[in-house]
């Protein structure tokens, strides 16, 4: 586990919080680790094993793709029928 040993204040509207409080139970996550995983998530700052991570399990979802000029002219046939 990470070690803990800054500590700041944010203020949030009240239905804000509400809200944080929800998601948190929902997720069994306290406020606090939910904005540290927003924040980490927001500015990239995530170690390089979770962005690894990421990045193989986008590796692995299995999607339909063509040669480049099939998908060329399948993106420039959608734009003109638009």
């Amino acid at each position: 586990m990470e070690r803990l040993d800054k500590k700041t204040t944010i203020l949030f509207p009240p239905d804000l919080y509400r809200r944080l409080e929800e998601v948190g139970k929902a997720k069994g996550l306290s406020v606090g680790e939910l904005i540290r995983r927003a924040v980490k998530r927001e500015y990239q700052l995530g170690d390089v094993g979770e962005r690894m991570a990421a990045v193989e399990k986008l590796a692995r979802i299995k999607t339909p793709v063509s040669d480049w000029e099939e998908m060329e002219k399948e993106i420039s046939q959608g734009a003109i029928e638009r």
